[in-house]
């Protein structure tokens, strides 16, 4: 249930995939039993193991289960952009982010609708705030997650703990705004530029305590090159908020 047992408003889950058909059936159903008032968006990138057909067959028999095909692994960040556009047009007031290898458990969606009812324009499942856990990460993962946001905080100053978490419920407002402007970061920069936009804008953003869970099938998606475009954009932006502040600075 809802906290706060209000109705909630029209709400869509984006799950995008590429080769998760051990991993989305059990994060399909999670979600279903724990938040049975949210309809879901599957956004397929033609996965040659086959989740996108198996996701139709699943909306074939559950009219809150939908799918959105792809042409080709295209990259998380339009993955989620396709789907926010197909979420918007169809009239959903709420947007969620959600993996599909039950990372981000279903059951703590509830706390992230919460926070958005309570005012926030954007909910983040923070891992990296009081309450919030990682489980079952090596250090390497670790070192590399909280490295990454200190330097976020360092260069950009979200005053976001988790500006890389990818659990995240948008208001669909907000959402309009964005999509508007030119977004073309992928990953675990897709997160820090969507967070980054949000802030410029005045967004009230809160971030709610998560568990995060290693995944137990399926392959990660995680690489040098998605790691190396953060860094690159993450000081790229930095480097212009510093020289806008100067040039501010001496009129």
């Amino acid at each position: 249930m809802h906290p706060s047992n209000a109705p909630l408003p029209p709400t869509l889950v984006v799950i995008p995939t590429y080769d998760e058909r051990e991993t989305l059936p059990g994060t399909l159903a999670r979600l279903r039993t724990a938040v049975p008032e949210v309809d879901v968006l599957v956004v397929d990138d033609s996965s040659p193991d086959g989740t996108g057909d198996w996701a139709e067959t699943v909306a074939a028999e559950d009219p809150a289960v939908h799918v959105l095909h792809r042409a080709g692994k295209q990259g998380l960040g339009p993955a989620y952009l396709a789907g926010f556009a197909w979420g918007l047009e169809h009239g959903y007031q709420q947007l969620v982010e959600m993996d599909a290898d039950a990372s981000h458990r279903p059951e703590q969606l509830p706390g992230l609708l919460e926070a958005v009812r309570r005012g926030a324009d954007l909910a983040i499942g923070s891992r990296w705030i009081p309450r919030g856990a990682v489980h079952d990460w090596p250090v390497h993962r670790l070192l590399l997650s909280r490295g990454a946001n200190l330097y976020v905080q360092l260069l950009l100053g979200l005053g976001v703990a988790d500006a890389t978490a990818g659990y995240r419920v948008f208001r669909a407002e907000l959402l309009e705004d964005l999509i508007a402007t030119d977004i073309a970061s992928q990953g675990y920069c897709f997160q820090i530029d969507m967070t980054r936009r949000a802030r410029d804008l005045g967004a009230v953003i809160t971030e709610v305590p998560i568990d995060f869970d290693e995944r137990t099938a399926g392959a990660s998606k995680m690489s040098s090159s998605i790691v190396r475009e953060a860094l690159l954009k993450v000081t790229s932006w930095g480097l212009s908020r510093r020289t806008q502040g100067l040039r501010k600075a001496l009129g």
